[in-house]
């Protein structure tokens, strides 16, 4: 009987740190004719709010899709994997507040896009662009900082999203603030499968969150306004569901960065 016990103590253990959640690709969320084809309840940018974010313009064998990244340096953007796998090509668009009305836009062919092996996040090579005020780089954490977890910071994710004819909504840059939670908070929604060492999850109440479209966009630290994270996920349930987001760590990936662009604080 004692076994019996422990046997289906063991069973229900098991069943509660099952994940209650799937995770989808926000580019790949459906089109609607509401809000949840953007940030979701985040709020209007100024022109140079964000002068690192670019949006990308993708084509796979003659299919367009839209996400976004970030300026890093001079000659390189940081995006999701998800966004650039097998493309052919890609237009960065620099300094847009509207989506449409870039400063200035740069092609980029495949052999100039580096992905991960494992995880979802790629690097852009791009043609060199100078900066200003419309257009600049985020800087990354430093090595000094690799091993914080953020856990309880403030942070804010900017994007576009996608245009909806229906929506009757303006394509002007949206940007949402979100709070950093502890990934074993992040693995009740998931599991430990998902939400592994190289994952940064934020809470989503109110239905603030990313959504289509924003792939591959930043996620910046109020203090001290660096790069943290790169768009990755949202609940297959909807971005306003009130699952947590994910992200890729970017303090996971600083020698991965460092080795392949020459980017790197200390």
């Amino acid at each position: 009987m004692k076994l019996f016990i422990a046997v289906l103590a063991l069973a229900i253990g098991v069943a509660t740190a099952a994940p209650q959640a799937a995770i989808a690709h926000p580019k790949d969320l459906a089109k609607v004719s509401k809000v949840e084809g953007r940030i979701t309840n985040g709020y209007p940018t100024y022109e140079g709010m964000a002068p690192y974010t670019v949006g990308l313009s993708l084509v796979t064998n003659g299919a367009y899709s839209w996400c976004g990244g970030s300026i890093i340096a001079h000659t390189w953007v940081i995006t999701a994997e998800h966004c650039t796998r097998n493309v052919d090509n890609v237009n960065v668009h620099f300094g847009a507040t509207w989506r449409t009305e870039a400063q200035f836009t740069h092609w980029v062919g495949r052999n100039d896009i580096i992905n991960h092996d494992y995880d979802d996040i790629a690097l852009i090579r791009i043609p060199h662009v100078d900066f200003w005020h419309m257009v600049n780089k985020i800087e990354l954490p430093s090595f000094n900082e690799r091993y914080n977890d953020y856990n309880g910071w403030w942070a804010f994710a900017c994007g576009w999203g996608k245009t909806y004819d229906t929506s009757g909504l303006p394509d002007w840059m949206q940007c949402v603030d979100l709070q950093v939670m502890p990934n074993s908070e992040c693995e009740q929604t998931y599991g430990s499968n998902t939400v592994r060492s190289n994952i940064l999850c934020v809470r989503t109440p109110e239905g603030k969150s990313t959504c289509s479209g924003d792939s591959g966009g930043p996620l910046v630290a109020h203090e001290g306004k660096k790069l943290i994270g790169v768009t990755n996920w949202v609940s297959s349930a909807g971005c306003q569901s009130g699952h947590p987001s994910g992200f890729q760590r970017i303090t996971y990936h600083l020698d991965w960065i460092r080795d392949l662009t020459g980017v790197a604080y200390y």
